[in-house]
């Protein structure tokens, strides 16, 4: 089935839907249409999943896989359209969907859904949020306390700054991202996790002086809520 992308603009958000099968929300016939600002749409999960899936590859000049059909992402969210987020080392963020919550702060409890991307592997999705579900099938949001290191430094910068609500797109360079195999999100597959890792820590490609781009990190991040501890 051919993707039809819908751009819809309101005061204060932009967000990216695609149609699904068995939603009453479809897209209309033009490649890019506008709606207003009164139109009617289930954010969650359906907000994060449709903008990921949509985009399998990035930017960070990663040709779309030879069997996509999307559009390429680098058309719709060029690098200039990022900004750095002030006093992070370099971590660079894309705001799809601007939250109407609560701004968290370090200990509290935040609860996450995310699509994770290796730059590495043209885009490759490691690890989601969706493909984890509970015993009613809903997919299970990640769960952390924010400030308390167990999360790579990235997430935790980019969750630091969004509201509740919210859905960013981050690119992580490698001194934000993974240092170790202990550090979380961790892919649950272990092939995954394999993958990812020996991808990342790559003793011959590190020595050839690819560390700065081999654990370069691409996230969709939404954040669902948080909760004062």
């Amino acid at each position: 089935m051919k993707t039809i992308i819908e751009s819809c603009v309101s005061a204060s958000a932009t967000r990216v839907c695609a149609p699904l099968p068995h939603t009453k929300y479809p897209c209309n016939n033009n490649m890019f249409a506008t709606c207003s600002a009164s139109s009617s749409i289930t954010r969650r999960p359906l907000s994060l999943s449709l903008i990921s899936t949509t985009f399998s590859a990035f930017i960070f000049s990663l040709p779309p896989p030879p069997s996509s059909s999307s559009p390429s992402p680098s058309s719709k969210f060029p690098l200039s359209d990022f900004f750095e987020i002030p006093n992070s080392g370099g971590l660079k963020a894309l705001d799809l969907l601007e939250g109407s919550g609560e701004v968290p702060s370090d200990g509290d409890q935040v609860a996450i859904h995310y699509y994770g991307r290796l730059a590495a592997k043209q885009g490759w999705r490691f690890d989601s949020t969706y493909d984890h579900k509970d015993d009613n099938g809903e997919p299970n949001p990640f769960v952390f306390v924010l400030g308390s290191s167990k999360v790579i430094t990235g997430i935790e910068v980019a969750v630091r700054s969004m509201k509740v609500g919210g859905i960013r797109r981050i690119i992580i360079p490698p001194s934000l991202g993974y240092q170790n195999t202990s550090q979380e999100p961790i892919p649950p597959n272990f092939f995954d996790r394999q993958r990812l890792f020996t991808t990342i820590f790559n003793p011959t490609r590190l020595a050839n002086g690819e560390g700065s781009t081999l654990g370069t990190l691409i996230f969709d991040i939404e954040l669902v809520s948080l909760r004062h501890l």
